[in-house]
């Protein structure tokens, strides 16, 4: 037996569970708490004697779990800190606050430095814990918890979760963030279990473990359950699960109501939760009865806390700063060792937050005192201003940059609409505030917007606007970022075809388009990593600036996404102060997993099925209708991109979108005249008009014949001929881009009107489902579903597909594909794939166009032989034939600009 110690200093006793109950379980062990507390015993002998500062590097084993509890029990102030915690951050807060024992634990085992006998510093009687106010504990100031703070918080979160000893609860979180050490001690606390795991949420292992070793809840940040969308968890059996929790951010209330409303069929409840690392863990709950009912509110106090609204902070009429009373608010904060020896100094915990009381009782939080901005001697408010903009149907965030309001929005094309609502909102001049363009909004890891972060980006736009900016303002990466950003200019000056091509050139302004776009995103992923979603729409600065960024371990003025949408990994994004957790570990599946752009993965599979299918391997036809509303997504994404142009730009900026669209039919019908040109040359097998793909031009043709075999390419020249014909008008180019749904929405209505009338009713007859008036509306359908960037839009888009697809074919299968294949598109921006054919699926679809011109070519001299065999032929000729052209195309680019640089003269050189 070990020895045990007399438990003569402050001690905190967090185990409540019977002797032979299990208190820890692991696919490998489980743990009682009888063998638990006899190994909390002897891990304070390790830890020493009296009370001694404690920095614990943990994680959630085993051996972390009895170092921490062993800690507390000795009466050892204990500071928790991340195992992946970076060595300067680390090293700055040993040398701040000199630790008497340095701990590591794992799964292997547990190291303990000792810095020398008893202790240098002097502690409150009271103090049992630090925790890092912004949950990236690089900071070094720090809460000071009391042994009652701890344990008040354990109780009332075990009693609003009615926890009992049945209960077992999986580790989703780092014990290093306050929120997933609360999970800790209000299970140990109730005399339930933990399942201890390190494993993300979108392994499937996780979720096999959790449903056998009997877990009954998990705990999730927004981040988590954006996660939990691109996995099966909605149709997994977990017969234990009882509830979940979320906290750590807000969780958007249509997310809210579609979790409770999964947990309803499923028989699970969700608990919405409010806190702060300064109250503990959490400072009040959403009842599950209430979560579908009242999403956005942040509910009523926990048990034993009580909330008030300071009117005096704030715009008043019922509003004001939120402010907390409870056993479980901090003694005060630490930012020095002299600090730990004292005592408490608050009464009640002021938020931060401005919050209202809502006609049901419950509270809600309606912005933060932070975000206010006085200008021109106007107080305004940034949230109220972003709530304004998105009434009006922008989404859009606020900063303040000094005494000056700048906002970003997501598309050129909702600049000036954002103006006029800031102006019209606020009284502003025009002159007094800035509307910036941004790719994708920054958030910390825990889903909150990263204002700190934008506040970053908005700091750089203006130094870079000033030319007279001091060279010492610079940042001393300034000569690899300007080496990274040449770097990646000459890859989009090589692959768009564009020597032109400038820093501060985005994808779609060089008129990138489907062709190019995976290519290039594959090449660029290996320069600087996992691309942001809409990495499109960002210029080539920012995205050198993103990989110098990683290089160099840090990720301030534009860090990536954590969402369903976004890579599966969970990245070190800025972090603000608050209730923020570091990053949710995704472990192996960063590993296992990556994450296509659905348009991509949707261009593969559809190859593969129409080769598949003409070799008569499967007869799963509708891959090439599928194909053409992809085709349709892509060109609204790529050339029919671009907000409403300045004052005197509207000729340059359509005679740019007319050009870019004529390179897109020049990129498709020069490369397949040619092939087709040379197999009619050589066998004889095609008309001219199959040539110049215009055999749907032909009058009076009632059967499929070879001369169809190019429908899918002919449909694509005609439609984006005819959008840069139309584009050409200057009334129809300014009103697509003042209203580029509406346009969108009323050309899938011209179409569909076309297919029926030429087809004389919803089934046309083959080879009329070919030919272009009857298909030019999957095309349109296509552009609806990229201009669908709402959640009313997509649902739209969605009605749209299910009454105009079923009935074209007569073929419930081919029309399920289709269908299928669309509905990804509106509601999945990516997907996951199995990391190892993640850049195979990637080739296949920028290969895709090649595949579909040249397998009618190899499938039939070999599918006698052997059907899978003229698959893979089809797809080798294929990928040999787009390889070889990228290649002549490229070496003819280059080409032209030596010859052209040798024509200019001396001076222009």
């Amino acid at each position: 037996m070990p020895m045990l110690l007399t438990r003569t200093e402050p001690a905190l006793d967090l185990l409540g569970g019977d002797p032979g109950a299990p208190a820890l379980v692991t696919p490998e062990a489980q743990v009682d708490y009888a063998e638990l507390r006899a190994r909390v015993d002897e891990r304070r002998i390790a830890l020493g004697g009296g009370r001694r500062l404690v920095f614990l590097s943990g994680s959630n084993t085993v051996e972390s779990v009895v170092t921490y509890l062993a800690a507390l029990a000795a009466g050892h102030p204990v500071l928790v800190l991340p195992p992946g915690l970076d060595s300067a951050a680390r090293d700055a807060l040993v040398a701040g606050y000199l630790p008497d024992v340095v701990a590591h634990a794992d799964e292997s085992g547990v190291e303990i430095a000792d810095a020398g006998p008893g202790s240098a510093h002097e502690f409150h009687p009271e103090l049992a814990l630090l925790a890092s106010t912004s949950g990236s504990t690089g900071s070094p100031k720090l809460v000071r918890l009391s042994r009652a703070n701890v344990l008040a918080n354990a109780r009332s979160i075990a009693q609003y979760l009615a926890l009992t000893p049945a209960d077992r609860a999986a580790t989703t979180l780092p014990p290093a963030y306050c929120y997933g050490l609360s999970v800790v001690n209000s299970h140990l606390v109730a005399g339930g279990s933990l399942l201890l795991t390190d494993r993300s949420v979108v392994e499937p292992e996780f979720w096999d473990e959790f449903a056998e070793l009997g877990a009954t809840s998990f705990a999730g940040v927004p981040y988590t359950y954006e996660l939990l969308e691109a996995t099966d968890f909605a149709s997994r059996e977990l017969p234990d699960l009882r509830y979940v929790t979320q906290a750590g951010g807000r969780l958007a209330p249509e997310r809210v109501r579609a979790l409770a409303g999964l947990g309803r069929e499923r028989g699970f409840e969700l608990f919405v939760m409010y806190g702060q690392t300064e109250a503990t863990a959490r400072m009040a709950y959403l009842p599950p009865a209430l979560a579908e009912s009242a999403a956005g509110a942040i509910g009523v106090p926990v048990p034993g806390g009580s909330f008030r609204i300071d009117e005096s902070v704030g715009e008043g009429g019922g509003e004001g700063e939120l402010v907390y009373a409870g056993p479980n608010v901090m003694m005060g904060y630490a930012e020095t060792p002299a600090d730990l020896a004292r005592g408490a100094e608050l009464d009640e915990l002021r938020t931060g937050d401005l919050a209202r009381r809502r006609p049901d009782g419950l509270l809600e939080l309606t912005g933060r005192l932070s975000r206010f901005v006085k200008s021109y001697g106007l107080r305004l408010d940034l949230d109220r201003i972003e709530r304004r903009l998105a009434e009006d149907g922008i989404e859009a965030r606020t900063v303040a940059l000094d005494e000056r309001l700048v906002a970003f929005v997501a598309h050129d094309r909702l600049v000036a609409a954002a103006r006029g609502t800031i102006a019209a909102h606020t009284g502003l001049p025009g002159r007094a505030f800035d509307v910036r363009v941004i790719a994708e909004f920054p958030r910390t890891s825990n889903g909150k917007p990263d204002h700190a972060a934008l506040r970053a980006h908005a700091a750089l736009l203006a130094g870079a606007a000033s030319p007279a900016a001091p060279d010492a303002a610079r940042p001393a990466s300034a000569t690899s970022a300007g080496e990274a950003t040449a770097d990646l200019r000459d890859l989009f000056a090589e692959l768009l075809g564009r020597p032109d091509a400038t820093a501060d050139d985005t994808f779609g302004s060089l008129d990138g388009d489907s062709l190019n776009y995976v290519e290039l995103a594959i090449r660029l992923e290996e320069r600087i990593g996992e691309l942001p979603t809409d990495w499109p729409g960002r210029t080539i600065r920012d995205l050198a600036a993103l990989g110098s960024e990683r290089a160099g371990g840090t990720l301030r003025a534009a860090p990536e996404p954590a969402s369903a949408e976004a890579p599966v990994h969970a990245g070190r994004g800025p972090r603000v102060e608050g209730d923020a957790p570091p990053a949710v570990p995704a472990g192996r599946a960063r590993r296992r997993w990556a994450r296509l752009e659905t348009s991509v993965v949707l261009r593969a599979v559809a190859i593969v099925l129409v080769v598949a299918t003409h070799a008569d391997v499967v007869q799963l036809k509708g891959g090439a209708h599928l194909l053409l509303a992809v085709a349709g997504f892509n060109l609204a994404r790529f050339r029919l991109s671009g907000g409403v142009p300045r004052a005197g730009d509207a000729g340059s900026a359509r005679r740019a979108r007319v050009r870019g669209l004529l390179r897109s039919v020049g990129a498709i019908a020069v490369p397949a005249v040619l092939w087709i040109g040379g197999v009619a040359l050589i066998a004889r097998s095609y008309d001219p008009t199959t040539v110049l793909l215009s055999n749907w031009l032909v009058p009076g043709a009632e059967a499929w014949s070879d001369q169809w075999r190019f429908w899918f390419l002919e449909a694509l020249v005609w439609s984006i001929a005819v959008l840069a014909a139309v584009f050409a008008i200057p009334r129809a180019d300014a009103l697509e881009r003042r209203h580029p749904y509406a346009f969108a929405a009323v050309a899938l209505g011209a179409a569909l009107v076309l297919r029926y009338v030429v087809s004389g009713g919803i089934t046309p007859l083959s080879p009329m489902r070919y030919a272009l008036p009857a298909i030019a509306w999957l095309i349109a359908l296509g552009w609806l579903v990229a201009r669908s960037d709402t959640t009313r839009r997509r649902v739209v888009a969605t009605l749209v597909a299910v009454a105009t697809i079923p009935g074209f074919f007569g073929e419930p299968v081919r029309e399920g594909i289709v269908l299928g294949g669309i509905l990804l598109l509106v509601w999945a921006r990516s997907i996951p794939v199995p990391a190892a054919i993640a850049g195979a699926l990637g080739t296949v679809a920028s290969a895709s166009m090649f595949v579909y011109l040249t397998h009618w070519q190899v499938y039939p001299q070999v599918e006698e032989v052997s059907p899978p065999l003229a698959i893979v032929a089809s797809f080798a000729l294929g990928l040999a034939v787009w390889w070889a052209w990228g290649r002549a195309t490229g070496w003819l680019r280059s080409r032209r600009r030596r010859l052209s640089r040798a024509g200019a003269p001396a001076a222009a050189r």
